[in-house]
């Protein structure tokens, strides 16, 4: 049965760094006005290099927990 592990149950959207949190975690504010903690994958982590307050990035969500997101 596909998952989330599959892409199948992710919600992709972009959004506005507002707070570095360190530990490669960030706030992130959606283009709704929805906020949430992103953190990098290991392979976006090498590509991501400095991110400072304002950089837009690419974020993966669950639907099942908006309140944590993957960025891509």
């Amino acid at each position: 049965m596909p998952g989330a592990e599959d892409g199948e149950y992710v919600i992709e959207a972009e959004g506005v760094v507002t707070g570095v949190v360190g530990n490669n975690r960030f706030w992130l504010e959606l283009e709704n006005g929805h906020r949430l903690l992103a953190h990098p994958t290991r392979r976006t982590r090498t590509e991501l290099g400095e991110v400072r307050v304002g950089d837009c990035l690419r974020v993966q969500v669950s639907p099942f927990d908006l309140s944590k997101g993957r960025l891509v």
